[in-house]
């Protein structure tokens, strides 16, 4: 195997002079990454919105389509993993890490203050159903869908077309010709600096999550010297973690993963759950359901328009930094499974799983901020979104072993997602890729997770969250025209007998 200088040589160098700058111009950087978010947003955000819509349209419409029988990789080409495995890998590859940062602080923002066209007053039942119904827009069905159109559309390229190990294979569908090599090695630099973005955003959220735990369990002080420790941490468990293989490292990983996941649901179900937050997940389902199409289309009056690009379209800019090249991987690990089945691990399952996870944590974290009296919200003000979780299992027996548990969770949800998808960038900076042969040198890993690493470790010693939301965003923007040419692809090939374009062995 030998590096792939075409993709490895313009990313690394274009992160470095990032980082460099960054470090020498603080002022000048932080302007010009600023200026930018923000004209991504005003000007792109209804084509974010679209996008996602029809992202998720189109997964669905190919769900019941003939192209669901379809195995990928062919009749006899056999699964990597089983389901139970392929389920948990896929559950926290995605927005697993991202939902235990959000989930009990997110609603809060939103009952406080609800945007003008939600027609709600603020502080009001209303309003905790508004809230909970945006939970759901923003962390199940339409952030899945971007993942699993991405992976369904790599899985057949990679294994039923036989194209080769890029972002290029997913544009078989619509091309219907192999892509060359100057434009596939371009597409794959602009896709890996994106998911670096992201990946160094994402992380940086986890590390203030686990510095938030870190003060409620041993009142150990946030500071630039802790954040380093804590990333320094993630990030040598990751690196050791993909390095060692999909069987040993991310396997093991994601089954833990999983039944932590499951301990920590159970315990807040039972020591602070309200029947009234099941109410209130119902309400919030019932009002998501109805106004689904409106939501997902989104406001742009001047106001609404400041909240949609605040919340909505930065999640929309956040799934797609990570989409394409998490694709791969979970595309890598779809080997003979169905289409269709392909489609309910990967959106089906997921998002009910996130309903499932936002009913109990966003609605106790709503009654108990209603009991007393705005006191979350208070100290989510005051100490960041970080806090919001530690407040809510503070009221709960055995809080101290329940935070304890979660902070470890936290951890490994990055471990195991950061390993997939350094996983991935190791193999696309790699030539001689191949089904048989997925596994890229350690040192291209090793490399990559430190730069990841020391840019997340940049951008929240400077910026905080803020900086983190922008970097999401302009990771995102240039994947939002991936998506629309994917999609473009998939709505091709479900107007498409199968029969007529697949070769006979991938059938």
């Amino acid at each position: 195997m030998r590096i792939r200088w075409s993709v490895f040589g313009p990313v690394f160098v274009l992160m470095m002079v990032s980082v460099i700058f960054s470090l020498s111009q603080k002022e000048d950087f932080l302007r010009m990454v600023t200026g930018l978010n923000d004209w991504m947003l005003y000007h792109f955000d209804w084509l974010f919105n679209a996008a996602t819509l029809l992202c998720l349209t189109t997964i669905l419409g190919l769900y019941f389509s003939r192209w669901g029988q379809i195995k990928i990789g062919g009749e006899g080409a056999r699964r990597l993993l089983p389901p139970l495995k392929y389920f948990a890998i896929t559950l926290c590859t995605t927005i697993a890490a991202g939902i235990l940062f959000w989930s009990a602080s997110e609603p809060l923002y939103h009952h406080h203050s609800p945007p003008p066209f939600a027609g709600v007053e603020p502080n009001s039942i209303a309003s905790k159903a508004f809230s909970i119904s945006t939970m759901y827009l923003h962390w199940s069905f339409t952030p899945y869908a971007i993942y699993t159109i991405f992976s369904v559309a790599f899985a057949l390229g990679f294994y039923s077309f036989r194209q080769s190990f890029s972002i290029s294979a997913m544009f078989y569908p619509l091309t219907r010709r192999k892509m060359s090599s100057s434009w596939s090695s371009a597409i794959d630099v602009l896709c890996l600096t994106a998911l670096i973005l992201g990946m160094s955003a994402a992380l940086g959220a986890g590390i203030f999550t686990i510095a938030g735990g870190l003060q409620v369990l041993f009142q150990m002080e946030e500071n630039s010297t802790l954040l380093a420790i804590i990333t320094a941490s993630i990030v040598g468990t990751f690196v050791i973690s993909s390095v060692s293989g999909l069987h040993k490292g991310i396997r093991f990983l994601s089954d833990v993963n999983l039944r932590l996941f499951l301990v920590i649901l159970v315990s807040t179900a039972f020591f602070a759950f309200k029947w009234g937050a099941l109410k209130l997940g119902w309400s919030g389902l019932v009002h998501y359901v109805a106004n689904f199409i409106p939501s997902s289309i989104g406001h742009f009056g001047e106001e609404d328009r400041a909240w949609t690009s605040d919340w909505t379209v930065f999640y929309w800019a956040v799934w797609m930094a990570w989409a394409p090249c998490t694709a791969m991987f979970l595309g890598r690990i779809s080997r003979g499974y169905t289409l269709r089945q392909v489609i309910t691990y990967n959106l089906i399952y997921p998002s009910l799983f996130a309903i499932v996870w936002i009913t109990i944590f966003s609605g106790s974290a709503l009654a108990l901020d209603s009991i007393n009296t705005g006191m979350l919200y208070e100290r989510l003000l005051q100490e960041g979104p970080q806090s919001s979780v530690y407040l809510l299992f503070a009221q709960m027996p055995f809080s101290q072993l329940i935070s304890g548990i979660f902070l470890f969770i936290v951890f490994i949800s990055f471990v195991t997602a950061s390993d997939s998808n350094t996983t991935v960038i190791g193999s696309m900076s790699t030539k001689g890729i191949s089904s048989d042969n997925q596994e890229s040198p350690a040192i291209l890993k090793v490399v990559w997770g430190l730069l990841i690493g020391f840019t997340s470790w940049l951008m929240i010693s400077s910026t905080g969250v803020d900086g983190i939301r922008m970097l999401s965003t302009i990771g995102g923007f240039p994947v939002l025209f991936i998506l629309l040419i994917v999609t473009t692809g998939m709505i091709r090939l479900i107007l498409t007998q199968p029969r007529k374009i697949l070769p006979k062995d991938g059938l």
